[in-house]
């Protein structure tokens, strides 16, 4: 997949300041060739779906399809392969949020990826369930 590279500077509560140096692929990239079941006929459709990234820590983030989509909100995610120049292939790909203030959506090593509709959010009547 096409690398991407992106320098990202944030606020982390317990250690300040923090700046690194990632690449990897778009995480929309790596997720649209996995083939998520969106409706081809309605482009809309892709914004019902809700992305969870873990870690190996239990750390997580969800995500909204839209946020990452390059015809909706087109933030450049990340599934960083490599930081500061060094590999990530022993602890697995880190998820890089350019843009967010502090680095609590920047999930390190990276273990499991889920997309899912929020079908379950909603009662068939369209109100919260």
């Amino acid at each position: 997949m096409p690398q991407r590279e992106t320098t990202v500077t944030f606020e982390c509560r317990t250690s300040g300041l923090r700046r690194h140096h990632f690449s990897g692929p778009l995480l929309v990239d790596v997720l649209q060739a996995a083939g998520p079941l969106f409706d081809p006929g309605d482009r809309r459709d892709r914004l019902r779906f809700l992305i969870s990234v873990l870690g190996r820590d239990g750390h997580r983030a969800v995500l909204s399809w839209g946020e990452i989509d390059p015809e909706f909100g087109n933030t450049p995610a990340l599934l960083a392969v490599v930081m500061d120049c060094r590999t990530l292939d022993d602890e697995g790909p880190h998820l890089v949020m350019p843009g967010d203030r502090c680095g609590a959506r920047h999930i390190s090593q990276v273990t499991d990826i889920r997309v899912r509709a929020d079908d379950r959010l909603w009662a068939e009547d369209g109100h919260p369930a």
